[in-house]
């Protein structure tokens, strides 16, 4: 297909989900009714849903077919080989443990990283700290239900969206190891490398880096897990932007980025194109204490190691998916598609991050400078827009990012981003073309839309649950503009 400037999804659209068009009346009501939070809506009152890309998108044929080969025993299913075969071809990874999901990975290594480091090094449980370019939200959950204090430690340029860059993904490696010294090393059980970055807006994560954070690891002897949710987007951006990748395919790039860490976390609803499945995996013999402590809490927590909470046609799934998710076409459609949506919105004035591999994200806090940060202008924006279109999205700042585990005092994210969240081969340009003229629509109103206040806050994890109610306007307006009696009183 040379020679031609705009190319059309490679794939067939062979089954279809009916969906339901709402009023604008309906949408208000709807969001009232789930606590103005997204998350809370029934899917059926979502027009176009870019709440995610896990576990939501299209699969492929040969998925489809491959769930027949299911192998159900409780033990030793010649599903699981499959699956363990396809992790070492692909990663390198000798070690294969599936899980429900990437929690479920997420949940069994992190309490075990940390009792081996406490028993090895002498860890300080009480000055533990952990570390990574950016630690998604689960991850940053696990860790601080294991009482270990989540550190980031990215680029400069990461979270400024008038900054283009190769790989804004990448460790800042003077602060990494800067971090582990001012922690002491045997006070950091791991080092997380986020691929792609998704808080930083899905951006990629070059080789080098990658390797420099490992080498720093090594020196320390501390552990490097890969969270792996987006491994096959990452090695796309690295052929592409990293200079010596160029003549690499997809699966070579993998296996060389994966040389650079001890074990990988992976929710499989992302890049592995499965609607259900994740992995845990360890590199070889060096790591069998660990993969071995590991496996008991698999035993407690998802199932047997050799099933780990996923029936064995979800595994042949996996197995397949681990590899048509690779595809160099689909990969070059699916990335394509997230710039031509960055590229209409920002034609309307909408300043997003630089385009990455699996979202489009909307500088909230430039949209809608009025609402600060402690009243989640991203969230706020979210609600705004299921308003004028019935569109789903996630806000990815100050709420997901949470309070400080010890002053409670609310953390203020780097960026206040909206992410519009692309299922795979799930929606055409026409979608694409649609959700532009929404936005342009929402901006036209943005100086109107209210900041958000708790009426439900959990302790973890809140921003999937808690509820909300608009702010005062009143209150918002002192905010912006004091006048004096109000500040003298």
């Amino acid at each position: 297909m040379d020679n031609f400037k705009h190319l059309p999804e490679p794939f067939r659209i062979r089954v279809v989900e009916p969906v339901k068009r709402t009023t604008r009346e309906y949408r208000e009501a709807a969001i009232l009714k789930a606590g103005m939070n997204p998350f809370l809506l029934d899917s059926e009152d979502v027009f176009i849903d870019l709440l995610t890309d896990s576990g939501t998108g299209s699969i492929t044929q040969n998925m489809q077919a491959a769930m027949l080969m299911g192998d159900e025993a409780y033990s030793g299913s010649r599903s699981y080989h499959a699956l363990a075969d396809a992790v070492k071809d692909i990663f390198g990874y000798e070690l294969t443990m599936p899980t429900h999901q990437g929690r479920g990975a997420e949940q069994i290594y992190i309490p075990v990283l940390i009792k081996k480091r406490e028993l090895e090094k002498g860890l300080d449980r009480e000055k533990m700290v952990a570390l990574s370019n950016y630690f998604f939200d689960t991850t940053q959950g696990h860790t601080q239900i294991n009482c270990c204090v989540a550190k980031n430690v990215y680029t400069e340029e990461a979270f400024d969206t008038s900054v283009n860059a190769d790989f804004k993904g990448n460790f800042d490696l003077e602060k990494l190891e800067q971090a582990i010294i001012d922690a002491e090393p045997a006070n950091v059980p791991y080092i997380v490398s986020t691929i792609t970055c998704n808080s930083a807006g899905g951006q990629p994560v070059s080789i080098a880096n990658l390797k420099a954070v490992y080498e720093i690891a090594k020196k320390y002897d501390i552990p490097v897990i890969m969270d792996s949710a987006r491994f096959a987007e990452n090695a796309y951006f690295i052929q592409q932007r990293e200079q010596g990748y160029k003549d690499w395919s997809i699966q070579a790039i993998t296996k060389e980025a994966y040389k650079y860490a001890d074990g990988l976390a992976m929710s499989a609803k992302k890049d592995a194109m499965v609607q259900m499945g994740g992995l845990l995996c360890f590199k070889d013999e060096s790591m069998m204490d660990v993969y071995t402590e590991c496996r008991t809490l698999c035993v407690v927590q998802e199932g047997f190691p050799t099933y780990g909470g996923l029936e064995g046609g979800a595994m042949e799934r996996l197995a397949v998916g681990l590899y048509d998710g690779m595809r160099q076409e689909w990969l070059e459609y699916r990335i394509a598609q997230i710039q031509y949506l960055v590229d209409g919105l920002e034609r309307l004035g909408i300043v997003c991050q630089q385009a990455g591999g699996h979202a489009a994200f909307v500088d909230a806090g430039k949209l809608l400078p009025h609402i600060p940060a402690t009243q989640f202008p991203a969230h706020a924006l979210a609600c705004e827009l299921y308003k004028v279109a019935g569109i789903r999205a996630v806000e990815i700042g100050s709420l997901l990012l949470g309070r400080d585990p010890v002053t409670k005092e609310q953390l203020r994210s780097p960026a206040e981003l909206l992410r519009l969240t692309i299922p795979r081969a799930t929606y055409t340009q026409t979608h694409m073309d649609f959700i532009i003229e929404a936005f342009e629509k929402v901006k036209q109103n943005a100086p109107n839309v209210k900041g958000l206040d708790f009426t439900y806050e959990p302790e973890v994890l809140r921003h999937f649950t808690a509820r909300f109610q608009e702010a005062d306007s009143q209150a918002l307006d002192i905010y912006q503009n004091p006048k004096r009696e109000d500040v003298m009183s």
